[in-house]
């Protein structure tokens, strides 16, 4: 008979979207994804992006006006943050973080916070490695995670993969002197840097490959080359898309709230 997992056994994160940012909204938002879960709490409760759109009551991800523009709301981050507060007063959240946000908005959260943003996940690979952002969190005692860690070596928003991690040649040169493959080297560089790190796999082998990380120690002469492969922003592969007439668009790209302004991060 196999071991009953316990709640406790397991780490459960959800995200706010981006329309659920007025206070009101939080909590609702919250229940449903715990009744979606059947579960009482979470452990992480992350706001996913720090661009606020307006809640149209409607199941559309990104709403927009007539014309096609998206609906951008003037909640402010403090203001969400606030009703993210409450959610761990009742105990529907153990700890909550952000996401994608920059040392500018995190400022915003701190300067005004009861409770202190526990993590926040952002990109991170050997590409896009923003080193002032990390530090900067880490010197707060906010945990980093990095998603993304190999880039989109398959391709994003159906385009093919813009940064390719798999196939770098430095990245493999390295791997090779360890038996290990490019992947294996990306992640144990940013585990080996401080970082959590959740690669993200349908794959049962690859999934149980990604593991296989902690039987090596890159030195520190190929942490250095690793870190010389930063194409700092133009290494990004992320963004908050949505579709306008036909088009892909960036949701926050020239609104105040866009968080991938390069001085907030490398």
């Amino acid at each position: 008979m196999g071991k009953t997992l316990r709640r406790e056994d397991v780490f459960v994160s959800s995200k706010l979207r981006n329309k659920m940012h007025a206070p009101e909204d939080v909590k609702p938002a919250c229940q449903h994804t715990l009744n979606e879960l059947g579960l009482d709490y979470l452990d992480m409760f992350l706001i996913h992006w720090p661009m606020a759109l307006q809640n149209d009551g409607t199941d559309e991800a990104c709403p927009k006006n007539p014309d096609g523009s998206i609906r951008y709301s003037d909640i402010t981050l403090s203001e969400t943050w606030a009703a993210m507060e409450k959610l761990v007063d009742e105990g529907l959240c153990k700890h909550i973080g952000l996401s994608n946000f920059n040392t500018k908005q995190i400022t915003e959260i701190l300067e005004s916070c009861r409770i202190k943003p526990a993590a926040l996940q952002i990109e991170v690979h050997p590409f896009c490695y923003s080193t002032k952002l990390i530090n900067f969190c880490k010197e707060r005692g906010i945990a980093v995670t990095a998603y993304s860690p190999l880039a989109a070596p398959y391709g994003l928003y159906g385009k093919g993969a813009p940064v390719n991690v798999l196939n770098d040649p430095t990245l493999k040169s390295i791997g090779e002197k360890y038996n290990k493959t490019t992947a294996h080297v990306s992640l144990r560089f940013l585990v080996q840097s401080g970082l959590a790190v959740i690669p993200k796999s349908v794959t049962p082998s690859r999934i149980a490959a990604n593991i296989n990380i902690f039987d090596f120690e890159l030195s520190a002469d190929d942490m250095k080359t690793i870190e010389g492969l930063n194409r700092r922003e133009s290494g990004r592969v992320v963004q908050c898309c949505t579709n306008v007439n036909g088009e892909l668009k960036i949701v926050g790209l020239g609104e105040p709230s866009y968080p991938f302004i390069e001085e907030f991060w490398f």
